[in-house]
């Protein structure tokens, strides 16, 4: 449990496209060395280990290394999508390494990937433009079955126009509003983002009923929507930025409007691994339901009623306490 050389392998093996560029007949370690631009001894040492741990396959007479079924699945076209969790020069996987750090995070309580990479992780993708796609995309894969889930589960038909905060490049509205023809909205995220999710719409005939508004959750929102939405948003930030987000959106809402958190709570789908990760990227972590509904309090937000929104994630839908605010 303590073996550092195999998921590091398998990292370093998913940041120089092995898998893409053995292929199905496989290649030599001196081709793939070539390839790759790497040492070839080394590159073979970190090739047996591979076939070792049962991810590559190395045929005796031929010398090729090729991947095994295990192996194939960090192919960029895989469909179990863990490349961008894998790959060393994606979002994902630059944060990953952000854990050779967790001493100093245990110690001090703050977050990791500052300390490694000199500014958080946020500043890290508005400094690089292919870091923050991977990002958006990392995020895309993760809410590809989730995404319709949340659509169905929870009524959003009752609202009129729901405006997603942070919502990335719009693919959970797109699903929301396919679900829900008569429901407008609008998704708030950073111009490059917000630009891509402009696009998506367009792309998926909704641009009629959807738009995109640059800007951060820290600054003013759109004012005047019966329904705000955060997900997978409170879970990346601590209690006083928390509140700072819940209070933009109580603040932006309609005097009867509803904000609406969708999370993996602890206690229902958010394990210990991903509460940890939350502290070592951001300094923020998993709540239970009693805590959110706690940190909305702050804000002036009352909890009306939690229950599944997808397998893994709740939705915890809040009203605004003093309507004359």
């Amino acid at each position: 449990m303590a073996d550092l050389a195999t998921p590091m392998a398998i990292r370093v093996a998913a940041t120089l496209d092995l898998v893409e560029l053995a292929g199905s007949a496989g290649a030599t370690a001196e081709h793939l060395a070539t390839e790759t631009g790497t040492a070839p001894p080394a590159l073979r040492c970190l090739l047996d280990h591979l076939v070792a741990v049962g991810v590559f396959d190395r045929d005796a007479g031929s010398g090729r290394y090729r991947p095994t079924a295990l192996g194939a699945q960090m192919g960029q076209d895989a469909p179990e999508g863990v490349k961008p969790l894998l790959d060393i020069d994606s979002a994902g996987g630059r944060a990953e390494l952000a854990f050779v750090d967790l001493l100093e995070v245990i110690t001090t309580g703050a977050a990791a990937y500052p300390r490694r990479y000199g500014r958080d992780f946020w500043a890290d993708l508005d400094a690089a433009p292919e870091l923050r796609r991977s990002f958006d995309a990392q995020m895309n894969w993760r809410f590809r079955e989730q995404a319709p889930q949340i659509a169905r589960r929870f009524d959003w038909g009752r609202f009129t126009e729901v405006v997603d905060v942070g919502g990335g490049d719009g693919g959970l509205l797109v699903e929301i509003l396919r679900a829900h023809p008569g429901l407008r909205g609008r998704v708030v995220d950073l111009p490059p983002t917000a630009a891509a999710a402009a696009e998506r719409f367009a792309a998926a005939g909704l641009d009629d009923r959807a738009g995109a508004v640059p800007g951060s959750f820290f600054d003013p929102l759109p004012a005047g929507a019966d329904a705000y939405l955060l997900s997978d948003i409170l879970h990346d930030w601590d209690d006083d930025h928390a509140r700072t987000i819940l209070t933009g959106c109580r603040r932006a809402a309609a005097p009867d409007g509803t904000v609406v958190v969708i999370e993996p709570v602890r206690g229902r789908g958010a394990n210990t691994a991903i509460d940890l990760s939350m502290l070592v990227y951001f300094g923020g972590r998993e709540r239970t339901v009693d805590e959110l509904a706690a940190l909305a309090a702050d804000c002036g937000l009352v909890l009306r009623a939690s229950g599944p929104a997808s397998d893994g994630r709740t939705a915890l839908e809040f009203t605004v306490r003093d309507a004359t605010r």
